[in-house]
C-alpha cells in the first residue's frame, strides 16, 4: 500500500468508536491526542481545534489507518445519499465469517455477502456503523485484470479502497489523474444493490463506476451517483460526516521538516488538504525522507 494512508471519519464518541473496532474487527488503538489548531487549519476546519481523536490499525500491521475524530453527525445526514467520500473498503479472510459476527454486532448489515457482479472471485459485504460511516468488508480470491488486490492477512485487514460518491464521474476521474496520477480501465456498469437501495431504485439497476490506482495497485473507487443525490450537510467549519477525509502519501522529502505532524499517521512528514470535485477532503502526506 504505497499511497493510501488513512481515512478520518466523524465520531460522535471516539473511545466507544475505538472499542467497536477493537471488538468487532480486531483492530489495535495506536495513538489516541487532540487536533492541534495548526492541523484543523490545514483540514479547512478550524472549528476541530481541540477534538479529540483516536488512531487504529489493523492486526496485520499494515500501516494503513483509520482515524476517528469527535464531532456532531447533523441530524439531516444520510449514508449513500450525498456526495463525497461515500465508504471506506476492508478486505478480510472469510466474508461469511465475518457476516456471522456482524449479527450480533453495533454494525448494521445493509448488504449481505454475495459475489461481485462480474467479478466471481471478489465477495463483498456492506454495514453501517453508529456513526453512520459505510464499511465495505470484502474477501478477495483473484486480482482483478486492471489491478492488483490484497489478500487480508487476519479477519478483518487493512483498508485498500476508498470510495467516493460523484456528481460527475469524468470529472472526477480527470481530477484524481491530474492532481495524484491516479488512473485506471474505464468505467464499467454493475448491479450495485446498496446504492439501488438508498435512492429506492430497482435493485437490478446499473450505475457506473470507476476504480482508479497507480503501478498496478488499486486505491480508489469512484462511484456515479444518482442525479437525486445532494450536497453532504456538514456543520460550518467542521469535517463532513461519515467517511470525512482520505489521506494519501506523496514521495518522501529529503529534509526535515520543522512543521512536521508527530501523529502516526503522518510518518514524520506533514499533510495539506485540498477539495476534490464535489468538496471531497483529500489530504496529501509528505513523510519524512
Amino acid at each position: 500500500m504505497r499511497l493510501l494512508r488513512a481515512a478520518t471519519l466523524l465520531s460522535a464518541d471516539v473511545d466507544a468508536s475505538a472499542r467497536r473496532y477493537e471488538t468487532f474487527f480486531g483492530y489495535r488503538l495506536v495513538e489516541t491526542g487532540a487536533v492541534s489548531a495548526a492541523l484543523a487549519e490545514s483540514w479547512g476546519t478550524p472549528a476541530m481545534a481541540g477534538r479529540r481523536f483516536v488512531v487504529l490499525a489493523p492486526a496485520s500491521g499494515v500501516p494503513v489507518f483509520l482515524r476517528f475524530v469527535e464531532g456532531k453527525i447533523p441530524p439531516n445526514y444520510r449514508p449513500l445519499r450525498s456526495y463525497g467520500w461515500g465508504a471506506i473498503e476492508l478486505c478480510v479472510q472469510d466474508v461469511q465469517a465475518v457476516h456471522a459476527r456482524m449479527k450480533d454486532s453495533p454494525f448494521t448489515i445493509i448488504g449481505p455477502p454475495k459475489a461481485l457482479d462480474g467479478a466471481p472471485a471478489i465477495w463483498p459485504m456492506q454495514v453501517q456503523g453508529p456513526d453512520c460511516e459505510i464499511v465495505f468488508l470484502t474477501e478477495i480470491n483473484a486480482d482483478e485484470p486492471a489491478a492488483r488486490l490484497p489478500r487480508a492477512a487476519c479477519p478483518v485487514d487493512c483498508l485498500f479502497i476508498a470510495v467516493l460518491a460523484c456528481r460527475d464521474i469524468t470529472v472526477t476521474r480527470a481530477w484524481f489523474a491530474a492532481n495524484l496520477g491516479l488512473t485506471g480501465a474505464p468505467d464499467f456498469d454493475l448491479a450495485y444493490t446498496t446504492l439501488s437501495r438508498a435512492f429506492g431504485l430497482p435493485v437490478a439497476q446499473k450505475h457506473t463506476i470507476a476504480v482508479l490506482g497507480h503501478e498496478g495497485d488499486a486505491y480508489l473507487q469512484l462511484d456515479q451517483y444518482p442525479t437525486e443525490a445532494t450536497p453532504r450537510p456538514t456543520t460550518p467549519d467542521e469535517l463532513p460526516p461519515g467517511i470525512a477525509m482520505v489521506s494519501f502519501l506523496l514521495p518522501p522529502a529529503k529534509s526535515s521538516d520543522p512543521k512536521a505532524n508527530p501523529s502516526i499517521v503522518y510518518a514524520g512528514g506533514r499533510g495539506s488538504v485540498i477539495r476534490a470535485p464535489d468538496g471531497a477532503l483529500v489530504e496529501l502526506i509528505v513523510p519524512a525522507g
